[in-house]
């Protein structure tokens, strides 16, 4: 057994003492956005306002 599992067996340890391995990239704590605030969560077809707003941009931004 380790020192780490030791520690944890005799309730000595704390969260701060445990180990968490970050180095996975798909590793995430929480999602970006719930599926319930998306266009699919509310049961619509995906939408994009990316061509409305590109086109409404004011003159001197370009």
């Amino acid at each position: 057994m380790h020192r780490r599992d030791e520690l944890f067996a005799a309730g000595a340890a704390t969260d701060d003492d445990r180990l968490v391995d970050l180095t996975d990239d798909d590793f995430r704590v929480l999602p970006d956005q719930s599926v319930d605030d998306t266009d699919r969560g509310w049961g619509e077809l995906p939408a994009s306002n990316d061509d409305r707003l590109l086109a409404e941009r004011p003159p001197h931004w370009d």
